[in-house]
């Protein structure tokens, strides 16, 4: 039998309460149409071209209901508010004039979260499950999603319907819309009690020290950044397929 050093060999399992991850996707989407909530509700009259400065998510909605009639799956409604920072111009070349907005777009996908009938409370206030009208206690699982800020795939000036970041009328106008490109995970957990091994305690080896060089001497031991000033042709970066937009060299 093969022994081991008593800091690796395990000495007792413990019970660990953790969020177990019951079903995930991830997803490359590719969102069309989307349309742009400008702050000044328009576009300037002879603005003909249009580009994106930045888009970036400020917030994902999650909704999660119950699959009728297939116990255990769950559908899970996100819809993600982007803001968008835009640049307007009459003629190409010329600089653009800044614009602000916000646009939404939506997605479902249904995930395996298992099913719970209990109710649980803590001491913090916090529960979970609930009752409904036909006495049946609803405990969701919980779902969440990881996501990167979109790559902008088109930006055009079209006609869209679009509600006014400053007003509340739905008017068709001319409006920029968006092709968004969009990487996410989506996971569905529940809180479960598990066994795990356990080791025995320990501490850092590493010391805890204070750097009191001067600035002057820290900055004389950092190496010169070469590549910084030696940009990488193309047959060195590794892309040997074409010109990384699908087009052919």
């Amino acid at each position: 039998m093969s022994e081991c050093l008593h800091s690796d060999c395990p000495q007792d399992a413990v019970p660990v309460k953790v969020n177990r991850v019951f079903d995930s996707c991830s997803d490359k989407d590719c969102l069309t149409g989307v349309v742009v909530r400008l702050e000044g509700c328009e576009l300037p009259p002879h603005c003909a071209f249009v580009k994106t400065k930045c888009v970036s998510i400020r917030d994902v909605c999650i909704s999660v209901e119950p699959v009728p009639f297939n116990r255990g799956f769950y559908s899970i409604d996100l819809t993600y508010t982007f803001d968008v920072d835009l640049l307007v111009s009459d003629r190409a070349c010329e600089p653009g004039m800044p614009l602000r907005g916000t646009a939404t777009a939506t997605k479902t996908c249904i995930l395996y979260g298992s099913e719970s009938a209990t109710k649980t409370f803590t001491s913090s206030g916090e529960s979970t499950g609930h009752t409904n009208s036909c006495c049946n206690i609803v405990n969701l699982p919980v779902a969440s999603v990881q996501v990167v800020d979109p790559v902008v795939l088109e930006a055009k000036i079209g006609r869209g319907h679009c509600k006014c970041a400053s007003g509340e009328t739905d008017m068709p106008n001319r409006a920029v819309i968006l092709t968004l490109g969009l990487f996410s995970i989506v996971e569905l957990s529940r809180p479960v009690t598990v066994l795990i091994p356990t080791y025995p305690y320990t501490v850092p080896a590493k010391a805890c020290c204070a750097n009191n060089d001067s600035p002057c001497e820290v900055f004389s031991r950092l190496q010169f950044p070469t590549e910084e000033f030696s940009p990488i042709p193309l047959e060195a970066s590794g892309n040997q397929e074409g010109c990384g937009c699908g087009c052919d060299e």
